[in-house]
Order: C-alpha cells, then sequence, then structure tokens
C-alpha cells in the first residue's frame, strides 16, 4: 500500500482533525523512504535519457571487438614494455636492500624508533592533570554535539513533514478534481474528510432523519459571537455589550466545549476571560477564528437586509391604480361651490314681497 493511500485512510478514520504533526510521527519513515525511491527513481531516468560520451562510445566499441589490427598491435607492444620496465625496477630496488646501506637504514631507524619511545616516556611523566580550563572546553564541545544533534533532528521533522505535505496537497487536489461528494479540508489545524458544500442538502436531509442537529437559542448565539469576535473577553465585558445578563448562556456553552476560559484579566477583581474553542471551529467548518466574517461584511448584510423591507413597504403604500375618467368628472362636479341663498331668491325670502297667495 502506497503512503498516500495510509495518509487518506487514517484521515477518513479519524473521529478529530490530524495534524501535521501526529502524522509525521507515524509515517517519518515511510516518509524518508519514499523521497529515497523518488529520488533513485529520477536519478535512473536521467541515466536513461542522457546521451552517451565519446569516450563511453570509444570503450563499447572496443568491447564489442570492432577495434582495428594497428591499434590492438600498440596496445601490446605498450604493454610488453611496461612489464619490463617494472621487473628492471623491482630488480633494482632488491640490490639496493641488501646493500650496505640498506643495512645503515635499517641501524638509523632503530635509533630514531629508541628516541621516539624515550621522548613519548617522557612526555608521560610530565603530563599534568586536567586543568579547569579543558573541562570547560570538553563540556562546550559536548554542549555544541548536543545542539547540533537536535538541529540536525528538527531538520529531520521539517523535511518529513514538508514530504507528507505534498502529499496531502496532492490528495487534495485529487479530491477537488474528481466528481466526489467528500474532500478534505484543513479545519483547527488539522485535517478532516468531510462533504462538498455542493452536496449540503442531500446530507443535511439525511442528518435530519437521524438526529437532532445542534440548536442554540439566540441569546447563546449572541453571546457566542461576542465571544468570538472579542476574545478573549470577560463575562461583564459581554453583558455590557448585548446589554443582559448572561451567566447563564455561559453555563450552557461551557457544558457544549463551544468556549473555554483563558485565564484571568489583570485587573481589579480579576474576572474569568473566556475564548473559543476547537469544538466551535469544529462545528462552525471554520480553520481558524480569521476566517469568520469581519464586522464590514456584516454591516453590508444588514443594510442590504434593511433595505429590501423599506422598498417592498414602499411599494404596498402606492400601488398602481388605473383612475377612471368617470370618476374624475364625478369628483368635479363634486368640488363646484354650492350656489349662495342670495343668487336663488325664493319668494320666501325675497323682502318685501307679498305673501304668496294659494
Amino acid at each position: 500500500m502506497s503512503l498516500k493511500a495510509k495518509l487518506e485512510a487514517v484521515i477518513y478514520a479519524a473521529e478529530e482533525p490530524v495534524t501535521l504533526a501526529q502524522l509525521a510521527l507515524l509515517f517519518s519513515a515511510e516518509a524518508l523512504e519514499w523521497k529515497a525511491e523518488q529520488e533513485a527513481a529520477v536519478a535512473l531516468a536521467a541515466e536513461v535519457t542522457a546521451p552517451a560520451s565519446p569516450e563511453d562510445a570509444e570503450f563499447d566499441h572496443l568491447l564489442a571487438g570492432e577495434a582495428e589490427p594497428a591499434e590492438l598491435e600498440f596496445t601490446e607492444e605498450a604493454g610488453k614494455l611496461v612489464a619490463e620496465a617494472a621487473a628492471e625496477e623491482a630488480a633494482a630496488e632488491a640490490v639496493l636492500e641488501t646493500g650496505p646501506e640498506a643495512e645503515a637504514g635499517e641501524t638509523a631507524s632503530t635509533l630514531a624508533e629508541g628516541e621516539d619511545s624515550e621522548l613519548d616516556h617522557e612526555a608521560d611523566e610530565s603530563a599534568e592533570p586536567v586543568s579547569d580550563a579543558e573541562a570547560e572546553t570538553a563540556q562546550s564541545d559536548q554542549a555544541a554535539a548536543e545542539a547540533a544533534r537536535k538541529r540536525e533532528a528538527r531538520l529531520r521533522d521539517r523535511e518529513i513533514k514538508g514530504i507528507l505535505r505534498q502529499l496531502l496537497d496532492e490528495l487534495i487536489a485529487e479530491y477537488a478534481s474528481d466528481n466526489r461528494g467528500v474532500e478534505i479540508r484543513e479545519i483547527a489545524g488539522g485535517y478532516r474528510m468531510a462533504t462538498k458544500p455542493e452536496c449540503h442538502d442531500a446530507v443535511r436531509s439525511f442528518v435530519k432523519s437521524l438526529k437532532p442537529a445542534l440548536k442554540l437559542s439566540l441569546p447563546a448565539l449572541e453571546t457566542l459571537a461576542v465571544v468570538a469576535y472579542k476574545q478573549p473577553v470577560t463575562a461583564p465585558e459581554v453583558n455590557e455589550i448585548r446589554g443582559v445578563d448572561s451567566s447563564g448562556v455561559f453555563g450552557s456553552l461551557l457544558a457544549r466545549k463551544l468556549i473555554a476560559t483563558a485565564g484571568r484579566k489583570p485587573v481589579i477583581g480579576r474576572p474569568i476571560l473566556y475564548k473559543t474553542t476547537k469544538e466551535f471551529l469544529m462545528r462552525f467548518g471554520l480553520k481558524d477564528v480569521t476566517e469568520l466574517p469581519s464586522m464590514e461584511e456584516f454591516e453590508k448584510m444588514a443594510a442590504i437586509e434593511l433595505d429590501e423591507p423599506e422598498l417592498a413597504g414602499q411599494a404596498e403604500d402606492s400601488p398602481a391604480v388605473r383612475e377612471d375618467p368617470s370618476l374624475e368628472f364625478d369628483a368635479a362636479r363634486s368640488e363646484e361651490p354650492a350656489e349662495s341663498p342670495q343668487d336663488e331668491v325664493t319668494p320666501e325670502a325675497a323682502p318685501g314681497a307679498p305673501p304668496p297667495t294659494s
């Protein structure tokens, strides 16, 4: 089984995101072996594709027995001459070794060896115990060797992580290019296999049929949002931002492991600080808190949501109604001023007129 297949199996089987350090601890030897195999394959391919040099071609030509006769004769004569010269030199050396000069040389060498042994004996007798400076030097050398070993271990660990990261990047690219419903994503400082966003509706309907999803009340969501954006933050600071007491909500979020304590603030009373947890990142599918939407994005979404109801309200208040000309005529007639009593004189209203007779 290839190393890439093992990485894929471990990521699939893990319930929580698998970190690069965990993978490096598991597959350190296999990663180095994989790199050695890749380098050997590259070197072999380079040798196969490299053109042959003129010397190699000539050597191959001689091995094949295709050399010319003149060249072969010259090679045999040269070999005989070299053998004769070597024999003469060996004979001359034998004569020199058996002569009086050789005996004198042996005597001189014996005397020199005796003098060297006496000097070594005197040096051993005059040797002093190891001084403090030498001991410090030895300790510094030992510390330097230890630091060198640690540096080598760090370089080896970095090399292993680089190899595994390369294989993981290849896996991520393969899952992204194929028509698959799952992918490998970097979440909460590790790698985890998850469903693709385009399959969200199908997965959501299936999960709902199995168990109820995680539900948070509106106060819990507000408190969690304040902690996520202002962390580390204290409970009084959250209460001041929300305008209400959030003590009960903090207990619920702590029980669900969405937030955790992060020490105490160095002020009077030393209140407890709160921060989001790895469970929060896993629940919301985030790599880290920097992937949270910015406040500018929230403001733009709020402005869009506020503009849409206003436009809808204006449309409802002023509906497009087709007016009837007859209604306009009736309205114009109703707006004409009524005739005054002086203009319309009746017998009863005329001054000084005799009463009507029947």
